[in-house]
């Protein structure tokens, strides 16, 4: 089986200009953002073709963005898996009123109840063999993962209780509009 290597995605997102800069270099307005005292809030509306709106928390002490992707109406498990949170383990800086992540490659997805999947390991060691991430990146996603899924496994495959119990406390959009696809 072939991994589709593809450099490390990265996003600036500016919480004075209300702008989010996605990996593919997209400048995206963003409807909001909050920062609390374990990270950045930001919900925007998205012209993708399968999800019409984002919503992600950025939480630098954990190595992890959250995130809930509305998805557009006709889509089954059987064209996105399904899920209630899309997890990305990444390194998150702060400089000011500027937020970046640096994606590293392992996605976790998280639905209450249910074991917790771990995504694109595969790609993961083919970014460090490349040497599109060093070891010590790689090391680090690795501990992140395991932090973050044992610890969502140890509170009934809960992953808002587990935040919880480390003093992260998530909230989400009541209702959101889903942005046109294009």
């Amino acid at each position: 089986m072939s991994v589709d290597l593809h450099p490390v995605k990265q996003e600036t997102f500016d919480t004075t200009a209300k702008t989010n800069i996605d990996p593919k270099g997209y400048l995206r307005e963003v409807d909001t953002y909050a920062v609390t005292e374990f990270g950045l809030y930001m919900a925007r509306g998205a012209n993708h073709q399968r999800f019409g709106y984002l919503e992600s928390w950025l939480l630098p002490q954990l190595n992890l963005r959250a995130n809930i992707f509305h998805f557009r109406e006709g889509l089954t498990p059987e064209n996105y898996p399904d899920q209630e949170f899309y997890f990305d383990i990444a390194e998150i800086h702060v400089n000011g009123c500027v937020w970046s992540t640096r994606d590293l490659y392992v996605d976790l997805i998280s639905t209450t109840g249910e074991p917790v999947g771990v995504e694109d390991i595969d790609e993961l060691a083919a970014a460090t063999s490349a040497g599109l991430i060093s070891a010590a990146e790689a090391e680090r996603a690795i501990e992140s993962t395991l932090h973050v899924v044992e610890g969502i496994t140890r509170h009934n495959d809960d992953a808002m209780a587990w935040l919880r119990t480390q003093g992260i406390e998530l909230t989400w959009a009541d209702e959101v509009e889903l942005a046109p696809a294009s």
